[in-house]
């Protein structure tokens, strides 16, 4: 097997796959890899482009790395670039596709699936049109990507329908540079045949950062998070739940801090905020509570690259730990055990045998003779024995007959006998 050489002035080419969406993880992905492509001095990074879209905010992030280096910029969409891959395909010096391959389709879809607000809509269409014209290319067209007003009706593009170009359609309008059938036929399109060419890859880390800082995956992570540890209260010692709801949160942190969204500084604060509740079960006033579940929101919310995706996040994970409490104390009747070893909850009831003097529940029923007026306090007689009482509500005169109705510890309520009562 010979192994291929190359000459002391050969020349490199990186070529960096975008595929799949288009969101924070891969920004941290293609950060590195243009930053390795800066370092070797390559002649060109070549972009091979295969993606439905993403996200606009790591679209524009992703865009600003591409227009911050000097290096020579290719895209390669063999497949296909809609939506955010469009707008990273025109923020690249040359675009050059497969036979198959399409551009276009590019308006702002919010979470729910519905377009976005005008004022999101407008922002992007203008930041399609500077991406255009950033590299000579007519804006009409971009325009007509994202905004379904423009009638282009001989691209399959009429009023209400967004442009999608096939290679041949973007080769006609000047957006693609050549159609080629393979990357071998790419480097010689562009001059780049014989470079040596590196191909960057993602690393576990990265692929696993790329998912869990997927913006649908990161209110599941939250809400797992604080499901888990919400259970966890309920519960004597720690269990499952808790293990789970610690791994998310780890998770959480450990995709954010590869993918470079987040600092050390979020950790500190996250560590504070779990110290500061600690400290709420020997503090009293709930100030400390308060501080530290503020801090761990906000360590959470400032991880992530986009506050108000992560408000959102928060959000959802913070009313399905409200929905799991109401369900495991109304329909499993459960109770906080983490309180336990805080919270005196044992009562000093007569049915576990506390009493504050002697309880005699045996008078009741019984008949007394008054021994002074109730007003509604006084002196009763009963087996020769003289008892302080209280009557129902109403006077009783001396020397009534009166029957106990009611003894509370030192309390002995009375009324007066009516007629057969009197001799019990």
């Amino acid at each position: 097997m010979m192994i291929p050489t190359f000459t002391a002035n050969s020349t490199e080419v990186y070529k960096i796959p975008v595929y799949d969406e288009v969101e924070k993880g891969l920004y941290a992905f293609l950060k590195r890899s243009i930053h390795d492509a800066e370092e070797a001095g390559a002649e060109a990074i070549i972009l091979e482009i295969n993606t439905p879209g993403g996200f606009v905010d790591s679209a524009e992030d992703i865009a600003n790395l591409l227009d911050s280096t000097s290096i020579r910029k290719i895209s390669y969409i063999n497949s296909e670039a809609l939506s955010a891959g469009a707008y990273l395909a025109l923020h690249t010096d040359e675009i050059y596709m497969s036979p198959s391959g399409t551009i276009g389709a590019a308006a702002v879809i919010e979470s729910s699936g519905n377009t976005a607000d005008e004022k999101a809509n407008s922002a992007w269409k203008a930041k399609m049109k500077n991406a255009a014209e950033l590299t000579g290319k007519n804006p009409l067209f971009a325009q007509a990507m994202a905004d379904d007003s423009v009638d282009l009706p001989e691209y399959r593009a009429p009023i209400g329908k967004l442009l999608t170009l096939t290679s041949a359609e973007a080769l006609e309008v000047g957006y693609s540079k050549g159609t080629v059938s393979s990357f071998d036929e790419l480097l010689q399109a562009t001059n780049l045949a014989g470079a040596k060419v590196i191909e960057t890859e993602e690393t576990f880390m990265e692929s696993l950062a790329r998912f869990i800082t997927n913006p649908i995956i990161v209110p599941i992570l939250l809400s797992i998070a604080s499901l888990g540890l919400i259970v966890e209260l309920y519960s004597p010692g720690f269990g499952v739940a808790g293990t789970m709801g610690l791994i998310s949160l780890v998770l959480f942190f450990f995709g954010h801090l590869v993918a470079g969204l987040a600092g050390y500084e979020t950790i500190i604060i996250f560590v504070i905020g779990v110290l500061l509740i600690i400290g709420e079960f020997f503090l009293p006033g709930g100030i400390s509570g308060i501080l530290g579940a503020a801090a761990i929101i906000a360590s959470i919310i400032l991880a992530g690259g986009d506050i108000e995706q992560m408000i959102i996040a928060v959000i959802i994970a913070l009313s399905v730990a409200i929905v799991g409490m109401v369900i495991i104390m109304k329909f499993f009747g459960k109770e906080l055990k983490v309180l336990n070893k805080v919270i005196l909850s044992d009562a000093t009831t007569t049915e576990k045998g506390y009493v504050s003097n002697k309880n005699r529940v045996e008078l009741v029923g019984k008949v007394a003779v008054t021994m002074t007026p109730l007003r509604p306090a006084g002196t009763i007689r009963i087996d020769n024995e003289r008892i302080d009482a209280v009557s129902d509500g109403s006077f009783i005169g001396k020397d009534k007959h009166v029957k106990i109705i009611k003894v509370e510890g030192s309390r002995i309520v009375v009324r007066e006998a009516v007629e057969g009562e009197a001799t019990e």
